[in-house]
């Protein structure tokens, strides 16, 4: 290949369009890929939430519907609810296994929250002692000044 054709604008653009053609196509791969994935995982958290059995009650004004919804609302947010231990246990040993697979992913997860807000408890009386003591210098440098 000569000097002329390797500094041909033409080559060296072609180059360079499919250089970022490629790169474009696997960012796009993968922002598709990465949306479907958290569309299934949200469907998949919304079908567990609809999967749990609630018990709604009757309301017979506008207050007790009220107050029916803002416990249901509060009820669906919850990650267990007291439903699940009345809840009977299945006569399928496969269906069993799933729920005691369930349950123990969210005592998992439910373990992972007590250590992480141990360890912000932890963090925040730190940092109040910090600010205490912050705030004893500062009255000390105030008192020396006047």
């Amino acid at each position: 290949m000569s000097v002329e054709q390797r500094n041909n604008p033409k080559l060296l653009m072609g180059i360079m369009g499919a250089l970022v053609t490629v790169v474009v196509l696997v960012l796009l791969y993968q922002w598709l890929n990465a949306s479907s994935g958290e569309a299934e995982t949200e469907r998949m958290h919304q079908q567990d939430i609809a999967a749990v059995p609630t018990v709604k009650p009757t309301a017979n004004t506008k207050e007790d519907t009220a107050a029916a919804k803002a416990v249901e609302a509060s009820e669906s947010n919850a990650l267990v609810s007291d439903q699940l231990l009345d809840a009977p246990v299945p006569e399928n040993a496969s269906l069993a296994k799933e729920e005691v697979a369930k349950l123990e992913d969210i005592q998992v997860q439910l373990n992972e929250q007590k250590v992480t807000l141990d360890a912000q408890h932890q963090d925040v009386d730190q940092l109040i002692q910090l600010k205490e003591e912050q705030i004893k210098l500062l009255e000390a440098q105030l008192a020396q000044s006047q």
